[in-house]
């Protein structure tokens, strides 16, 4: 068994086109980290920017998501994966080094639309192309090693990008972001075009795939909703999902106002505070593999922390001056609400892999990113007049309790989910073999 599983790691890590494709995430995210530090450094610590203008960049960040994600998903089950994730890449590459040039906040807000409008078109692409060069057997392997990527560059990122900006400047982090998404697409080339794992899956869906190219835009874009509404288990991982995201952003998007509480605060708190994140994201997916817990577990005790450190921090940004220990305790809470997001996010993103048939990949999972963008939306909003008109502390506190009962209700109800979950899965079985039947007999 020992040998069965070494045997499966090895040739993973061996696979040289799903390689390619994680260096391509690894030098894009970095990159992606690095900006968003040095942005909401620059707009909040130095610009002195409103909670609506924070807000604002928010906004601009999840609209393209919102809109673009089923069209990006559309495109990428319909044209050639590896060619959209390329033109995303280049496009990105010039868009943000327009900010080199930007000097006041509406020029910034275009500008993190027209990213936006391109990154819709990577994240579905991405997620297709990573079914097309892995087995299902080692799916799980393949989403630990993505999520793993994702959280490496969210603690190197932000700890980079605020040595940067202390040392070079602003600047120099656009600067490298842009050339990260040139060396995104450079090692994209090396990615083959086509599948490179022949899957029952693969091959039935590509037959099916044919005989619905016929079907209306709309139709198509509907396909991945539907396919989330007739799994129980994935139509509740995805609702909580949103709805938690939507009020964890009342508060999470407003951090460097909160930060601004602190006497004397360091430019570098928002990049370690990120870093500090990050590392307990990391963790969360090193100990996630090892323990066996069902999804639905998972995602409801991630949330619960998430919304207990969320409430616990406004707590000691509210006593800083009094307390000398107010960084290590803020930096211990961002480590916990990140182990909190790890221990929500890795087990859904695995289970949509899991449950989501190759020829819909593109559509589920732009289906999933405009959801979750219009959370993202609707979050900063709430946010932002929360924030004008009672303070940061009091959002930060309302989020996380609310954050913390989303979880603990998820809890409270994942076994009648599980066991209608089972008994839709049996339906399935038994239509399946009774549409099996017949031709045996024949």
């Amino acid at each position: 068994m020992r040998e069965n599983t070494s045997r499966k790691k090895e040739s993973l890590t061996r696979n040289r086109p799903f390689m390619l494709l994680m260096g391509a995430q690894l030098v894009s995210d970095m990159g992606d980290w690095m900006l968003m530090l040095a942005l909401f450094t620059m707009v909040g610590l130095k610009m002195n920017a409103t909670p609506w203008e924070i807000t604002m960049i928010s906004l601009c960040m999840a609209v393209p998501m919102m809109i673009g994600g089923p069209f990006g998903g559309y495109l990428s089950d319909r044209l050639n994966r590896k060619l959209l994730m390329i033109i995303s890449d280049v496009a990105r590459f010039a868009i943000v080094g327009a900010l080199l040039f930007t000097d006041s906040m509406w020029q910034i807000y275009i500008v993190l639309v027209l990213k936006g409008m391109m990154a819709v078109l990577f994240s579905p692409s991405k997620s297709g192309k990573v079914k097309e060069l892995i087995p299902s057997a080692q799916m799980n392997q393949a989403v630990s090693i993505s999520s793993g990527i994702e959280q490496i560059t969210k603690i190197i990122g932000p700890a980079l990008g605020g040595v940067l900006v202390t040392l070079i400047g602003i600047k120099s982090c656009f600067v490298l972001d842009s050339l990260s998404y040139l060396l995104s697409a450079i090692l994209l080339l090396g990615v083959p075009r086509y599948a490179t794992v022949a899957q029952e899956e693969n091959l039935e869906n590509t037959d099916s795939k044919k005989a619905d190219e016929k079907l209306s835009f709309w139709k198509e874009m509907s396909a991945g909703v539907k396919l989330i509404g007739s799994i129980p288990i994935l139509a509740a991982s995805v609702w909580t999902i949103f709805i938690m995201l939507m009020v964890v952003t009342i508060a999470d998007s407003q951090v460097v106002v909160l930060f601004r509480g602190i006497p004397n605060v360091s430019e570098n708190l928002l990049g370690w505070c990120m870093g500090s994140s990050g590392l307990g994201t990391l963790v969360a997916a090193l100990l996630g593999g090892k323990i066996p817990w069902n999804p639905l577990k998972k995602i409801g005790l991630g949330t619960a922390i998430t919304g207990v450190v969320f409430g616990l921090a406004a707590v000691m940004i509210n006593l800083a001056g009094v307390i000398s220990w107010t960084y290590a305790v803020l930096f211990a809470s961002f480590f916990f609400a990140g182990f909190g997001a790890g221990w929500t996010y890795i087990p859904f993103s695995t289970l949509l892999q899991q449950r989501t048939p190759v020829a819909l990949t593109g559509r589920v999972f732009g289906a999933v990113n405009s959801l979750n963008s219009t959370a993202v939306i609707l979050g900063p909003v709430f946010g932002g007049a929360l924030v004008t008109a009672y303070g940061a502390v009091p959002a930060f506190i309302l989020s996380g309790s609310l954050t913390a009962l989303i979880g603990l209700l998820l809890l409270a109800g994942r076994r009648m989910i599980e066991q209608k979950d089972e008994r839709q899965s049996a339906v399935n079985t038994g239509l399946v073999q009774s549409q099996a039947t017949p031709e045996a007999g024949i």
